[in-house]
Order: C-alpha cells, then structure tokens, then sequence
C-alpha cells in the first residue's frame, strides 16, 4: 500500500509518459493566416533588435578605435615637446602606434562581420515584407521598403540613393570601414616612416617608407574585403529578385 501510494503520488514505478507528438505537416500547412502573421511579425521585431544591435557595435568599435588614436596623438605630441624628437619619441613611437594599428586592423575586420550581419538581417527582413505581400497584396503601395532580396531590393532597405554604381562606390567610400582602413594605412605608414627614421634613412628613403607602407596596407585591407564579400556571396541565391515582379 505504501508502495502504491508513493507512485501514485511521485509518479516511480509508473509507466513513462508519451512525448507530446510534434505537429505534422498538415497541420503546419493548414495554419491560420493570423498564425502566420504573427509568427513573421516576431522574426521581424527579431531581426530589427539584431540589426540595431549590429549598428550599436559598429559605432562603438570605431569610437573605441578613434578614441584610441587619439589618445596616441596627444601622447606622442607630449613626448616630442619632452624629447625634442630625439630618440625618446621615436621609440615610444615604435611602441605605441603598432598598438594603435592593431586595435584599427581588428576594428576593420569586426566592422566587417557587423555589416555581414546587418546585410543578412536586411535579407531576412525583406522575405517577411515578401510574405506580407502574399497575405495582403493589395498592401504593396504602402511599403516604403523592398520585399525583394536580390541586390537592388537590399539597397533599397539600406537607403542606398538611387543612382546605380556611383550610389554604390559613394556609399562604399562614406562607409565607417573604409575611413578606418584609410586610418590604418595612414598609421602603417607612419610607423614604416618612423622606422626608416630610425635606422638612418635620407629624408627621400624616409618618405618611399612611408608611402609604401600606406600602399602596402590599403592593398591588404582591400583583399581582405574582396575576399569576405566574394566568400558572402557564393552561396546566396536570392528567394523573391525584382525582376519577378516585372
């Protein structure tokens, strides 16, 4: 009797529960307009916090980054009133701008995923404003934004201004990783500069340093880009293109 009574009670002894039976696909497909509204709308919300959380790291990586830079400037610009620009302040220069580069080089790559992913949530965005569509097409002349995922539908839900390549190399040009990687570079020829200074270099050598540090790391800034937008791309095929809808 006890025995009975625990189980009974704590459910030991008893035979297992069935697990609950996961819906099968007549029951997915037969789901309710309202159901799938709300199921879209909250991978909307969804994607719209992720953006903005996208947007929110890439502003802080490159205040952090500027902020650092800055604080390498005035630094260096002390030591040089203290040292005359003599020895002191070369080798705190080759100390503390190779620091200052690094933090740049690392802000560039992560502004670089960041903006994978906005892309990617931008995309995800767009299919939903698609799937609107088909549950309410007569809704399409108040959509400001594109349901299309293809290139030109994703300029458009990035504000990207009409104009076809120069809208494109314009926004590319303004964009924050290109002022970065131009920072970078401008920092990796300081520091080649600073280092041919230090091993006696003419004033001539000093400056083919210089410059060819800066071309050096603009060069490999921009494969580096070219290779993860190359890599992105491979394997998107776009779902809803524009041009189905002409």
């Amino acid at each position: 009797m006890t025995l009975e009574r625990v189980a009974a009670v704590t459910g030991l002894g008893a035979e297992p529960a069935q697990a609950p039976r996961a819906a099968d696909s007549a029951t997915i497909d037969a789901a309710s307009p309202a159901m799938r509204l709300q199921i879209l709308s909250t991978e909307h919300w969804s994607l719209l916090a992720s953006r903005s959380l996208a947007w929110n790291e890439s502003f802080s990586r490159a205040g952090m980054f500027l902020s650092t830079l800055s604080g390498a400037i005035v630094a260096l610009a002390l030591v040089a009133q203290a040292s005359a620009f003599g020895e002191g302040f070369t080798l705190f220069a080759l100390v503390i701008l190779p620091i200052a580069l690094f933090i740049g080089v690392a802000t560039f790559m992560r502004l670089g995923v960041a903006n994978y992913h906005e892309a990617m949530c931008v995309i995800g965005m767009n299919r939903i404003r698609a799937a609107y569509l088909e549950l309410a097409p007569d809704l399409e002349r108040y959509f400001v934004m594109s349901a299309h995922d293809d290139p030109r539908g994703i300029g458009i839900t990035m504000g990207v201004q009409p104009g076809g390549v120069v809208s494109w190399i314009g926004q590319i040009i303004a964009g924050t990783p290109t002022v970065v990687m131009i920072l970078n570079s401008a920092l990796a020829g300081a520091i080649a500069a600073i280092l041919a200074l230090r091993l006696g270099a003419t004033p001539s050598g000093i400056l083919i340093g210089g410059a060819v540090g800066f071309l050096i790391t603009l060069a490999a800034h921009g494969w580096y880009a070219r290779q993860s937008i190359a890599k992105a791309q491979a394997g998107y095929r776009p779902l809803f293109p524009t041009s189905d809808t002409k």
